[in-house]
């Protein structure tokens, strides 16, 4: 045949020669070129697709800014002796804080939930700044709505107070108090829910109402019979045979006594300490309650608790509660908000008791005078430095700066 004839002529052999040679090379620098390429697909650990479920996620590297939408940056865990921090509006400013404690809206106000929750702290995180989010028990009717817990929770704070007060036996908050059998529940699906998106995230056991240390001992006592009623419920009702211990748990503390005033050896702080290390059975000194227990309100009354009713009374004892409370908090190694970050009005009455006033400006050391009156000089590992308003003073404390032994004669 013709073909065969072609076939056999000798150019015609060297052309297919050349041809199979061509394309051998062509596939090969396809797959050493594009292949890789190909192949080249994201960490799990380094990209979230969407918002996360109550299905356990990859554990993340603890600095990580995660690729993907949405964009999120993750700040490491901290030690408690680290976690130093105020109850803050996201609005306002507090140089030096890297720890602030803001409430979702089941809490009673705000726009913090969703998106804009996220953002929020995103926001903060990129900063440097962890956030504690305070869920506050809902009323009785979406006290179980997973739906909350689950929103909270997807945005990724650093550490989430399940429950606020949920204890308080007063009739003017009524809705405060939930009974602990149905406290139980609610607190392990909000516990389920922040587990689920990251396992290392604290969850706190609500907070407990105020109480003056070493004063209202059965009060206290009465405490510690809710958390062994709710520990019988979870273990009957919730899990039934399960081994659940709230002494293994982290419980969100108030302390709101004028602490260091008249008299500087009152410190309610002090004595919440002695009685619930007691109750977890450490030694207070071991530096071991700060995994057990957070003071999320750290502050003082100003009002019906013996501190003289005159600008002079309160920005005195204000002043020094502040100081006392960081100090105690401090030797004890145990998480402190300061409470509050701003002043503010509830129910027409103006609350002076923040570190900022209403309009969000600096205070001076002593309220009551005018800025530069009073001034503080503290020693900082890289020198000394002079304050001479709050949101300074309470930020240099955090940092490790030491008053002077004769501090209290500049305030009082």
């Amino acid at each position: 045949m013709n073909v065969r004839k072609v076939l056999k002529k000798p150019s015609v052999v060297i052309l297919l020669i050349v041809l199979i040679i061509g394309v051998s090379l062509a596939l090969l620098s396809y797959r050493q070129v594009i292949g890789p390429q190909a192949q080249v697909v994201p960490s799990v650990t380094k990209t979230v697709s969407s918002l996360p479920t109550l299905t356990p996620t990859p554990k993340v590297s603890p600095t990580a800014v995660l690729s993907g939408t949405p964009m999120l940056t993750l700040l490491p865990p901290q030690d408690p002796s680290k976690i130093l921090g105020i109850d803050a509006s996201p609005s306002d400013k507090y140089p030096g804080i890297n720890w602030v404690r803001m409430g979702y809206p089941t809490c009673g106000w705000g726009d913090q939930r969703g998106t804009v929750l996220r953002d929020t702290i995103q926001s903060y995180h990129k900063r440097g700044i962890r956030v504690l989010l305070t869920l506050c028990q809902p009323s009785s009717q979406q006290l179980y709505d997973t739906n909350l817990l689950n929103d909270a929770a997807q945005g990724h704070p650093d550490a989430v107070q399940c429950g606020n007060e949920q204890m308080k036996q007063d009739p003017s908050v009524a809705f405060l108090y939930v009974p602990p059998a149905n406290f139980a529940r609610f607190y392990d699906l909000c516990e389920h829910a922040v587990h689920a998106v990251n396992p290392d995230t604290p969850v706190l056991l609500g907070s407990l109402d105020p109480h003056v240390g070493g004063v209202d001992y059965q009060p206290l006592l009465d405490q510690v019979n809710y958390l062994d009623q709710m520990q019988d419920a979870m273990n009957s009702s919730v899990h039934p045979g399960g081994n659940w211990d709230w002494h293994t748990k982290t419980l969100g503390l108030i302390d709101s006594w004028h602490n260091g005033y008249p008299d500087a050896s009152v410190n309610s702080l002090y004595g919440l300490f002695l009685f619930w290390s007691q109750q977890f059975r450490v030694d207070l000194n071991s530096g071991q309650l700060g995994k057990h227990l957070w003071v999320v309100e750290g502050t003082g009354c100003f009002k019906g608790c013996g501190v003289p009713d005159t600008a002079y009374g309160v920005a005195v004892s204000h002043i020094l509660t502040l100081i006392t409370d960081v100090q105690t908090a401090m030797k004890y190694t145990v998480p402190l908000f300061y409470f509050s970050g701003k002043d503010f009005q509830d129910q027409g009455v103006s609350w002076p008791i923040g570190v900022l006033d209403q309009g969000g400006h600096s205070k001076p050391i002593r309220q009551d005078l005018s800025m530069g009156s009073r001034t503080l000089t503290l020693s900082c590992s890289n020198g000394s430095v002079t304050v001479p308003d709050q949101e300074q003073l309470l930020a240099k404390l955090y940092s490790g700066c030491a008053l002077p032994a004769n501090y209290t004669s500049s305030i009082w």
